[in-house]
């Protein structure tokens, strides 16, 4: 006579790939699962006080609006190949309509919240956090409690102030979004495009010129003016890193998920590889780059009212943008000259 067993849940599912990889991340656990980083921490919404997850519901603009409360935290945004963390407060956080700013001279975002879908508080291993997620349970940004730093009593009274009624145990993720595909590069106006390029006036137009010529961003690299794009070989960024670092060339780096970027602006001093990643492992600011996945790279030059604007921009291996790396500069005010050198030598 066979017995019948259960089906293991996803929970059970999780806590034995965490019992066999210890030092795993939610992210990898959720991709070897099949599963999502969101759905994998809805599994632990108990609904008790000492819920190790608590979901979150409510308007999420009204609630950015009440981080600046908590004080200095860290602010953590992601994709597949780069993970940033930036430590200070939130300041200046304004919204209009779906699209958020947060322009401390710490923590720096934009923000498009018709992404924002999901949240949670999370308590793990003593740390706390803030984590939102896309309808498929991506994760768009994490925002974690410093100790010693953060005010733990505001952070409770954001908690509960929109603590989800329900406290399911599970949750309903929809599709990840499908990226178009490529137009032929012979049905696009290469003149035209590279015509409009060189007319910039604002590094920010440059994405309605995708739109208007209906290119991919590593096509419009691949057919924008020889004159203003080059690729490098991909340890550029490498060198370009360790180069700042020694010359104390102030830069900004940009690191996106599906709704948000975060950017550092300033020095970056200690950089370190570890295995697969090059890392920046400086007080304020940490950067974890996985170099095997960088396929693509390239110097990038934009006209602007300011004069040329020079970024090192990586793609992966689908055209995914992971970082864009620039000189520091301030509208109104021309790139570094060293900033310029640094990426003529690369």
């Amino acid at each position: 006579m066979s017995v019948l067993l259960a089906p293991e849940t996803l929970a059970d599912r999780w806590a034995a790939y965490q019992q066999e990889n210890p030092k795993s991340r939610i992210r990898d656990a959720a991709r070897a699962l099949g599963s999502s980083e969101a759905a994998l921490l809805a599994t632990r919404t108990t609904g008790q006080p000492d819920s190790p997850v608590v979901a979150l519901a409510g308007d999420f603009k009204e609630l950015l609006k009440q981080v600046p409360t908590l004080g200095r935290v860290m602010a953590l945004t992601r994709n597949d190949s780069v993970v940033h963390e930036r430590k200070g407060p939130y300041r200046d956080v304004s919204f209009q309509g779906p699209m958020g700013l947060v322009l401390g001279e710490d923590i720096d975002l934009r923000l498009f919240m018709l992404h924002w879908q999901h949240a949670f508080a999370v308590s793990e291993q003593g740390r706390r956090s803030l984590q939102f997620f896309a309808a498929d349970g991506e994760a768009l940004h994490k925002i974690y409690v410093l100790d010693g730093e953060t005010d733990l009593a505001a952070y409770e009274a954001l908690v509960a102030r929109f603590r989800a009624h329900d406290q399911p145990g599970s949750l309903v993720t929809g599709p990840a979004p499908q990226p178009a595909a490529e137009a032929a590069d012979d049905t696009i106006d290469v003149a035209g495009f590279q015509a409009a390029w060189r007319g910039l006036q604002d590094t920010h137009a440059f994405f309605g010129l995708l739109r208007q010529f209906n290119l991919s961003r590593t096509q419009a690299l691949r057919l924008g003016p020889p004159e203003l794009v080059r690729q490098v070989p991909n340890e550029a960024i490498g060198q370009a890193l360790r180069t700042a670092a020694a010359a104390a060339v102030p830069v900004m780096i940009f690191v996106a998920s599906r709704g948000c970027i975060q950017i550092h602006t300033g020095p970056v001093a200690r950089i370190v590889p570890t295995g697969p990643w090059l890392n920046v492992l400086d007080p304020e600011f940490n950067l974890h780059l996985k170099l095997e996945d960088v396929a693509q790279s390239w110097v990038v030059q934009k006209p602007t009212a300011d004069g040329i604007v020079t970024s090192l921009e990586l793609f992966d291996a689908q055209g995914n943008n992971i970082l864009l790396l620039f000189g520091k500069r301030k509208p109104g005010i021309p790139e570094q000259g060293a900033w310029r050198e640094l990426v003529a030598g690369l």
